[in-house]
């Protein structure tokens, strides 16, 4: 994500994911295990599925940058590790392709 990415446009798109999440049945409400949140891995791999990611880290981080007017990282990558993830899984073409927004927002291929 570089860093002069437009605020109201991530904040915009952030709320079309989790709205897609919950229309498609990937958000859940119940909470993580704590030893969930000891991961080691990018994108968490080691202790939670990409769905779980999502939720639980890269909405509210993304969520907290905004409220605090803090500065994005310099790019994202997460609609394409998503294709990896999802990619068999038809109900989530929009998901996928609203990460893909989300990293071109940012400049990312």
């Amino acid at each position: 994500m570089k860093k002069g990415a437009n605020t109201q446009e991530v904040a915009e798109k952030i709320a079309e994911i989790e709205d897609e999440m919950r229309r498609i049945g990937l958000w859940r409400d119940e909470p993580l295990r704590e030893e969930q949140y000891e991961f080691r891995q990018a994108f968490a791999m080691d202790t939670m599925t990409l769905s779980q990611w999502l939720q639980f880290i890269f909405v509210p981080k993304v969520k907290a940058i905004i409220a605090a007017g803090g500065e994005f990282p310099g790019k994202s990558q997460v609609g394409a590790h998503a294709l990896r993830e999802f990619d068999a899984w038809n109900d989530a073409e929009r998901l996928l392709g609203l990460l893909s927004e989300f990293d071109a927002l940012f400049g990312a291929e």
